[in-house]
């Protein structure tokens, strides 16, 4: 079989090449916008997974019934990766500082400890929703930059018909179809980039009910020890 060479042939780039520099604008835009948003997923999703992996792995260290004090030491070191070894680190760090206090009541070691790991949890959440605003706002604003592409091509086709006498629909259409492409590649970036952003929500969502489940239950623990 041989490769069809109808002229009619849908040709997206001939149609971006004839097409009026403002719709070629958009287009790059999109095309540019799309490369970045793509970057931030591919980067965010193996961030994700680092840190789900991560804080599977100091669950297990930690729930082992190994020494906290051991445990605490090596988190201080550096040597346990992860944000629930960073919430843990700042809580025991706190906890230790003012059990040294003779005259602090336990109540008030508790709630110094709850406050650290809160404030710690809400860096690493906040570290982890980085690029989540930038997917939020391709998803949303990239239609309707294409479709502006969309408006002026349609525009500019029209505009060209009132220098033909009997204009037909072989004359528009190329002008419309090229106006066209631009609300395509629109979407193009907007759907993955919403979908990307609605599934790494979902996972930021379920690491932040995680670190709180840990420092809920690691202040019980410290509750005892006070």
């Amino acid at each position: 079989m041989t490769p069809s060479t109808n002229p009619n042939d849908l040709d997206v780039v001939a149609l971006m090449l004839q097409a009026s520099i403002p719709v070629q604008a958009v287009v790059v835009l999109l095309i540019l916008v799309s490369v970045a948003s793509w970057t931030v997923m591919l980067q965010k999703m193996l961030e994700l997974r680092r840190a789900r992996a991560e804080a599977a792995a100091f669950e297990r260290q930690f729930w082992s019934g190994g020494d906290l004090m051991a445990l605490y030491k090596t988190t201080e070191l550096g040597q346990v990766p992860g944000a629930m070894a960073r919430v843990f680190e700042s809580g025991m760090r706190e906890f230790l500082k003012l059990h040294q206090q003779s005259k602090v009541q336990a109540s008030s070691l508790i709630e110094s400890a709850q406050r650290a790991m809160r404030a710690s949890s809400q860096r690493e959440l906040g570290t982890l929703e980085q690029g989540l605003p930038f997917l939020a706002t391709v998803g949303s604003v990239s239609p309707y930059i294409g479709l502006f592409g969309t408006v002026w091509g349609i525009m500019h086709a029209f505009t060209g018909l009132a220098n033909i006498q009997q204009a037909t629909l072989a004359s528009v259409a190329p002008g419309i179809a090229e106006a066209l492409v631009a609300t395509a590649i629109g979407l193009f970036a907007a759907i993955p980039a919403v979908i990307a952003y609605n599934r790494f929500a979902t996972h930021v969502d379920q690491m932040a009910s995680r670190l709180e489940s840990f420092g809920e239950e690691f202040c019980n623990i410290l509750q005892r020890q006070a």
